[in-house]
């Protein structure tokens, strides 16, 4: 398979089907798990039975009951039958970030894209430390970005589907050598390829600005790199203004999550409404075109199909809901439209 040039692919995005004219990408989930597993490493052990046990979906949904059923989906006909209701709810694309450590499947997002018309942007590069390869440890940052670059120009883990943004590329607290240094490839990997970068900040509230530092020294561009799950990291205005001011894409990503229990973290989980005050503040400063929203859903308990929420929960309940709380018709585009067709256009 041919290599992508950097002249072919500048002013063009890129989903799992090929290149395509950013204005036909469309209304976005800009971070989403169609095919994952979550498991811990540890704990992969076989074949996982399908299915969660929805008796117990209350204590699944509020991280009472671990189950691995839970944490890992890999049914391309499940996929397509969520991606479908997005379809029908109004929803064009799906930015989806299953990445290395976390068993990314190409090819099924591309059967996924081909059966329901969607527009799939699939991510790569490396998850956090303790669910990436360890042969990672012995790699150097070059080798790391030439991996990124190849995904993007050539093909994702030895499948001619091509990435069409970088990342997410993890990292947990205390921050490791070896996220550190998959940060720093994806920085190379960004300047090569004029992609996007995702990141999937520490569950620490000062890590955001410890990376806007660390993407400053490395040289990043800062208006093309998101820091994901600003709900569950960020609790103060402060610290929320600084990193708008900063310039990089904030992303509200855990929309549908409604409970204040969080397994993962000691703090107290927002609702939607809390999400959609915070977003309105970062748009009052004058940060509109620095927000972006999705799910994340990487737990089969959200699947509509289980019970949950569903990716289309943003277009039947949380956009209706914004515009009763001021956001207007042309600031829910920016969200949903704007803002991802520039992220996802190659520069």
């Amino acid at each position: 398979m041919a290599r992508l040039t950097r002249s072919e692919m500048k002013g063009k995005a890129q989903t799992v089907l090929g290149l395509l004219d950013p204005a036909a990408l469309g209304s976005t989930l800009f971070h989403e798990h169609l095919i994952w597993d979550l498991t811990p490493p540890p704990l992969r052990k076989g074949p996982v039975p399908p299915g969660v046990d929805t008796a117990h979906w209350w204590n699944l949904a509020n991280w009472v009951d671990p189950d691995i059923r839970n944490t890992t989906q890999r049914d391309v006909g499940i996929a397509t039958r969520a991606v479908a209701e997005v379809i029908e709810h109004g929803g064009r694309c799906i930015v989806e970030l299953t990445i290395g450590g976390i068993r990314p499947d190409p090819e099924g997002l591309a059967q996924v894209a081909r059966a329901t018309g969607a527009n799939i942007v699939m991510g790569c590069g490396h998850y956090v430390h303790d669910y990436q390869d360890p042969r990672n440890a012995e790699r150097s940052v070059d080798e790391l970005a030439q991996e990124m670059v190849d995904a993007v120009q050539l093909g994702a883990w030895g499948t001619n589907v091509r990435s069409g943004i970088l990342g997410e590329i993890g990292c947990q607290w205390p921050w490791t050598d070896l996220e550190k240094k998959t940060l720093a490839a994806a920085c190379l990997a960004q300047q090569e390829t004029g992609a996007a970068l995702h990141i999937h900040p520490a569950r620490h509230q000062d890590h955001p600005w410890m990376l806007v530092e660390f993407l400053r020294a490395h040289r990043a561009d800062l208006s093309r790199v998101i820091i994901d799950h600003i709900d569950r990291t960020i609790f103060d205005d402060d610290r929320l203004f600084r990193l708008a001011d900063a310039g990089v894409i904030l992303e509200w990503d855990l929309f549908g999550q409604e409970g204040t229990y969080y397994g993962l973290a000691d703090i107290d989980m927002p609702n939607d409404g809390a999400r959609i005050r915070d977003m309105r503040k970062v748009f009052d400063r004058g940060h509109g075109e620095q927000v972006v929203i999705s799910h994340d859903i990487c737990h089969v308990i959200r699947l509509s199909e289980f019970g949950g929420h569903g990716y289309a929960h943003i277009y039947k309940k949380v956009l209706p809901h914004m515009a009763k709380r001021g956001f207007s018709q042309d600031e829910i585009n920016r969200i949903m439209v704007g803002n991802p067709k520039r992220l996802l256009t190659f520069v």
